[in-house]
């Protein structure tokens, strides 16, 4: 086990090498990515704008605001290693890229997490630290250590459950050879999981709670920091859905790989 973590901390150091060849790329990607999450907080302010839209079904721009800061840290984390899940049929399976992974003698699924790093998630990690601030701020919530314990936590599992649900996407690709997949349309979904379940409608929020559990990657664990009792059930459950999904990620990730046929002859 500990040479598998050195040799992907080594696949990490040779990616960060090369990646910092071009320093100003590497900025000028930061600074998109940090664009992105702001246009994102800019539609709630849209949204939210003016004195006839105070609240969202119950929920003060504040903590819809805090619910997309705190969405933020667990999908930066996750993008941070995720890039080769997107397009993972493509240039894996159809163009038979696998064949090079199952040679080498290591983890198959780590090697395709750790092959290529997302970095500049870094900026929309920039955005989340000062949202949450402010939103702390303007809501008068204040962090002792089990909050902070909690934040740890709780964004680890939805970084956990995000990773997950696409390994499972990414394993459907050694049974149907599909170049664009469906991991487009599923990722898009992510974007409901940022914003308060209760103002979406009955399907949506079942989807989001059971079939892509993407409820538990932000809102159910920010509703804690919102003292929003009525979500008390749920708002613990973060870690356990992680476990459960990634339980279920590896088991379908491996019978994936037993189906493999190489495209050579």
């Amino acid at each position: 086990m500990f040479t598998n973590v050195r040799i992907f901390s080594l696949y990490f150091a040779q990616f960060l090498k090369s990646r910092l060849e071009y320093k100003i790329d590497f900025i000028a990607d930061i600074f998109a990515n940090l664009v992105t999450a702001l246009s994102g907080l800019l539609f709630i302010v849209f949204l939210m704008d003016g004195e006839q839209i105070k609240t969202l079904r119950g929920w003060s721009r504040e903590e819809v605001f805090f619910i997309y800061g705190y969405s933020l840290i667990p999908m930066a984390i996750f993008s941070s290693v995720a890039l080769n899940l997107y397009r993972f049929g493509d240039r894996y399976v159809i163009q038979g890229g696998f064949d090079r992974v199952l040679l080498r003698p290591l983890n198959s699924l780590g090697q395709i997490l750790f092959e290529s790093f997302n970095l500049e998630s870094i900026g929309s990690l920039a955005v989340a630290i000062v949202l949450l601030t402010y939103c702390m701020n303007r809501l008068g919530i204040e962090f002792n250590s089990i909050d902070y314990l909690w934040l740890f936590i709780s964004s680890i599992s939805g970084a956990v459950i995000l990773l997950a649900v696409f390994v499972i996407l990414a394993s459907l690709s050694f049974h149907f050879e599909d170049r664009l997949g469906i991991s487009a349309p599923v990722f898009n979904l992510i974007r409901f999981g940022r914003y308060p379940l209760p103002i979406f409608n009955k399907l949506v929020q079942f989807v989001l709670k059971w079939i892509v559990p993407f409820a538990f990657v932000a809102f159910y664990p920010a509703t804690h920091f919102l003292r929003r009792k009525e979500f008390l059930v749920y708002c613990y459950a973060s870690p356990l859905i992680a476990v459960i999904f990634a339980c279920l990620a590896w088991r379908l990730w491996q019978f994936g790989v037993s189906k493999y046929s190489s495209t050579g002859n």
